[in-house]
């Protein structure tokens, strides 16, 4: 564990951000009290993704009043785990809690998580809800078969009803700097990482204001990322399918033969056209199956930054040029310029 130094900063708090205009004061009137009287060095890092309301105007006025609020704004609106990455490696504290800025996770609950990993020495702390009730029963249900999902496939090291609230050692965050991984699931990669890890239980409430930014279609294209990044039993699916159509097909044979040999043979259009349906749609799951797992081969090897940094609050002038991403497994961590950064492309602000 990394201990507390007096002459950094003790807890950094990363809070993605897009179109989030509405819930803003309401954010900063529960968030800056909690962390206030912690009585240690923080800073907020809220990464502008790409924001185009009024989110970018709001943060420029806050930061006049707050200085330990620092901006991170991204050139293009580059998703959530995209954003979620460009603020832990802007980070700088020795803990790293990362929240939504919607308030359906509280933020009163980051001192306990910090009290926690000080006291037990852990590397990650969960905010795990307990309740989620204040969600429609769509969205109870399609999350609890989600966790069910990732749970059977990655194993059980994933801790149910955890999202994106968590509290991370800076030992943690450096390891999952140097992960090449280019679209990262998080609450997928951090149990990876096998860290001592406790958790902190909460009710979830409704979002404070404004407009989710998880509809159904990113929350199954979140399902896929999970999976695909992280097992290749959806190949082995396709192998099983494979393996039931033939004996199927086999099956089907058998009884031809037999009932041409008995001599009770009928036109079988029917029986053929329901078996080429069969085979059509197997064979055109298991296309599609390869074809996740080759456009993550594809856009691996293209090597392209998941987001490029217009520009931050917290660099100074010396230090706001450019980041790269690395070239390859095994880059060193990243560090400003000029090193190379991995998962990120920092250039001049605008």
């Amino acid at each position: 564990m990394t201990a507390v130094h007096a002459d950094r900063t003790e807890l950094s708090v990363v809070i993605p951000m897009y179109n989030e205009e509405d819930v803003l004061p309401a954010l900063v009137s529960r968030l800056r009290p909690v962390l206030d009287e912690i009585g240690a060095a923080y800073e907020v890092v809220a990464v502008d993704d790409g924001s185009t309301d009024k989110t970018a105007a709001l943060l420029d006025d806050l930061r006049a009043h707050w200085p330990q609020l620092r901006i991170v704004r991204l050139r293009r609106n580059s998703g959530h785990q995209a954003a979620l990455t460009a603020g832990l490696h802007s980070a700088t504290g020795d803990y790293v809690a990362s929240i939504d800025a919607d308030l359906q996770d509280p933020p009163e609950k980051i001192p306990e998580m910090l009290d926690l990993a000080r006291a037990q020495q852990l590397d990650i702390v969960y905010g795990v809800r307990s309740d989620r009730s204040t969600d429609s029963g769509f969205k109870r249900r399609t999350a609890g078969a989600y966790y069910w999902l990732v749970r059977r496939m990655v194993g059980k090291s994933v801790p149910s009803q955890a999202g994106d609230f968590r509290l991370l050692s800076r030992e943690a965050v450096e390891a999952l700097k140097t992960l090449p991984d280019q679209q990262q699931v998080y609450r997928l990669l951090v149990p990876w990482l096998g860290f001592p890890s406790g958790q902190v239980t909460y009710t979830r409430d409704e979002r404070a204001a404004g407009e989710t930014k998880y509809p159904l279609r990113k929350m199954v294209r979140l399902a896929i990322d999970s999976i695909t990044s992280f097992s290749a039993a959806p190949l082995r699916i396709a192998t099983w399918l494979g393996v039931v159509s033939f004996f199927t097909c086999l099956a089907m044979l058998v009884f031809t033969l037999t009932t041409y040999a008995l001599g009770n043979t009928v036109p079988g259009w029917t029986s053929l056209f329901t078996v080429m349906l069969f085979l059509g749609g197997v064979q055109l799951i298991c296309f599609g199956l390869l074809g996740e797992y080759i456009g993550r081969i594809y856009t691996a090897v293209q090597q392209r930054p998941t987001y490029f940094v217009a520009s931050d609050s917290g660099a100074g002038p010396a230090q706001a040029v450019v980041d790269v991403t690395a070239a390859g497994p095994g880059a060193d961590s990243p560090e400003r310029v000029p090193e190379p950064r991995p998962r990120s492309s920092q250039l001049p602000p605008v």
